[in-house]
This record gives structure tokens, sequence and C-alpha cells, in this order.
């Protein structure tokens, strides 16, 4: 990193834990996630971001040279190689299942059954193991024909392993998991090369809400909701055994030293998935839980509610003061700055469609709206309500360069 890009990086990491701490910066910062957007900025395909890293790579730092944002939020993928190879079944990507013009889309199901909550408190491994794993990859199929995870005490299943089709799973997983670790190396020079620029852009690790997990990757929106009213004891043990593996994960990760932000989109937990009362039950107390683990190891909460939290945000504001962000995506921005303002940075609620249909006027309307509104006195970062993947480009610009011609404090 030469000198100015360096300076660029120390003012921009400064300008956004300022926000943070709630405290005044010289001016809003400026955080996004470009995720899909560089393919409609230069008119290419959404389809290099799986199948053609060096291309994808360099449209991506030209729009990052061009809009100059404080921080930016990298998300990476997996090669559609790869994802082919293994038969996944929970996502369909550009080029694989929608246009190579278009973004990817998760394909939610019950992977889980209900009446499987038994095996998976029981013994956790073994359920994924044997019959999650093999539902959500095709490849694995043959994994569930392993014997009970805790019965390999003092015997491998040789017949199990000398088995044709398990053997030939082993041969090609060897090789998709090399062509896997190369592909992330390659990408992982993405965030790299954007701090080298003067970019704040860290790659630390990822958090979630437990409930989400559930929700999310075993039983899809339709059976947690179900649940919440059919089986809520289970339900809940399986949430807080979700809360116990986030929280001994975040244990044993590295002391954060610096200004760390952990990225949290957040999926159920919003007025119209679940009621106030559920929100109390089942999401709010085990995602306190994380957040206060990744806390105590220095790192801060980037919390991204999806949905309308309005009515959450006297739980919110229970968070360690100048410890985290809540970025919202529809809020009330003027009772969250009321109630949130002397507790908890305030981020988002930029909303995309001004962005994508809206007139220069219009983008320039709202920033100042927001800026008069939850910037007073710092404690607030400047970014999207939800993914840019399809704004006008003008309209970024013109986003970008108000926020920072306004945003000075």
């Amino acid at each position: 990193m030469d000198k100015a890009a360096e300076q660029a990086w120390r003012e921009r990491e400064k300008r956004l834990s300022d926000a943070v701490e709630l405290k005044v910066p010289d001016r809003v910062p400026i955080s996004l996630g470009l995720n899909y957007f560089p393919a409609k900025f230069t008119g290419t395909t959404t389809w290099a971001a799986y199948y053609d890293w060096p291309a994808w790579k360099e449209v991506y730092l030209k729009a990052a040279r061009y809009y100059e944002p404080d921080r930016l939020l990298v998300v990476l993928n997996q090669s559609g190689t790869v994802l082919e190879a293994i038969d996944t079944k929970q996502l369909r990507w550009p080029g694989h299942g929608v246009s190579k013009y278009h973004t990817h889309q998760f394909v939610e199901g019950e992977y889980m059954r209900q009446e499987e909550y038994d095996l998976l408190l029981r013994d956790p491994s073994d359920f994924l193991v044997r019959s999650y794993l093999p539902r959500v990859y095709g490849l694995l199929a043959p994994v569930g024909k392993l014997p009970p995870l805790n019965s390999l005490l003092n015997m491998l299943p040789f017949h199990v392993l000398a088995d044709e089709e398990f053997a030939d799973m082993l041969e090609k997983l060897v090789k998709i998991a090399r062509e896997a670790v190369q592909w992330q190396k390659e990408t992982f020079s993405l965030a790299r090369e954007l701090s080298e620029m003067g970019y704040f852009c860290p790659m630390p690790l990822m958090a979630g809400a437990p409930f989400d997990v559930i929700s999310d990757f075993l039983r899809g929106m339709r059976g947690a909701m179900l649940d919440m009213y059919r089986c809520p004891d289970k339900l809940l043990q399986a949430i807080d055994m979700m809360c116990r593996i986030q929280v001994d994960r975040i244990a044993q990760a590295p002391q954060a030293t610096a200004f760390s932000p952990v990225f949290m989109p957040l999926h159920r937990g919003a007025h119209g998935f679940m009621s106030l009362k559920q929100f109390e039950t089942f999401y709010w107390p085990s995602l306190m839980k994380v957040n206060l683990a990744l806390i105590e190891k220095g790192y801060t909460p980037d919390l991204f509610f999806e949905g309308n939290y309005t009515s959450r945000l006297e739980y919110i504001a229970q968070l360690p003061r100048g410890k985290a962000i809540a970025r919202f995506d529809v809020c009330d921005m003027k009772r969250a700055k009321e109630i949130l303002g002397k507790t908890v940075c305030i981020a988002g609620n930029m909303p995309v469609s001004v962005l994508q249909v809206g007139t220069a006027d219009d983008v320039k309307k709202i920033v100042k709206e927001l800026i008069d509104t939850v910037g007073k006195d710092g404690g607030y970062i400047m970014a999207p309500a939800s993914a840019l993947d399809e704004v006008n480009p003008e309209n970024m610009k013109t986003w970008i360069d108000f926020t920072k011609e306004y945003g000075k404090y």
C-alpha cells in the first residue's frame, strides 16, 4: 500500500469507527456492498462473478475507483463450476438456473423435517452429515449410507467406504475441494486489493441470528413459522444449540485488535414475519447472546435488519453503547434516532427504488432528509436499504457525491 492509499484508508477507518462510537466524524461515512452492481455499471454479465473471476474483479475494481465509498462490504461467492460439480440444491446462480445477466436466488426448502428435531438435538453432527448434507448436495448422496457416526468407535465402515459409488464420490470431492480452495484464494485477493487502494474492506468472520439458521437452512420459512406454534419447545432447543455453536466459534476466533465489523444479515425477525411476542421469545435473546460474544472478542456487530424493525427499536437499544451498527431496510428513522441515537450507530434506509428510478433531485432530497434526521451530531453511516444490483449508475454517483458534500460536520 502506498502512502496516499494508506492515508486514505486511515481516514476512512477513523470516519467509520467514529460514527460507530457515536462520535462526530469529519463527515457522514458511506458504506455499501457493490454486489452485482459492477455488471450494471460496465454493461457486462453477472455470470463472470461465478465463472471468470479475473474479469469480474476487473469490473468490480473499476466501479470502486469510480464511486469511492469509505467502506466496501465484500461478500464472496464460490465458483459456479464447483457449485455445479457438488450439485448444490440451495442456490441458483447466473448461468445455472437464472440468466447470465441476473442475480443469484436462494432455494429455500424444508431440508429438515419437523419430526427430525430429535435427531438434530440428540446428535447434530450425525444428522448434518448423514441426513442434511446429502439433501443439499447431490454429490454427497452416498454419505447417507454411513452408519451412525457415534458407532465409529473402533472400526471404520469399510463396506461403505469400499463401495464403488462412495469411492467415486470421494475421488470427485478431493478434486472439487482443490478447485474450491483455489477459487477462494483468488476471490480473497479482491478484498486485499481494495484495501491496498485505500478503501476500508475488512474480511472478518460472519455471524447471524440462530433462529435464521433454522429457518433459512433447515426448516424453511414456512416450517419455522409453523414450529413456533406446533413444537415451540423443540424449536427453542434447536435455537439454543445453534446459538451455542456460534458463541463457541466466536470464542475460538482471534481477539480483534482494530475496528472489525461483522456483517449479520437478519431475515426473519421483522414485523410481518413474527409478532413482537414471538420476537421476544424466539429471535432476540439468542441474537443478543451472539452479539455480546462478538463484542467481548472486540468485534463490531454490523446488523442488517431486513424488513420493518420500527417496533423492535427498544430491543436494539439494549446493545452496549458504541459497540454495534444497526443498518435498516424499512424503519421510521426519526424514531430510530430518538431511541437509538445515544446507544447504537444507525445506518442505511437509503431506498434503492429512488436510486433505480428516481431523479437526481429525488436522490438529493432523501440524502438531505436522512442526514438531517439521523446524521445530526454523528452516529450515522450512509448505506443502502437493500441490494444495489439494478440501480441507475448516475443516481448512484449523485447519491455518493452529494453525501460527501452535504454530510460534512
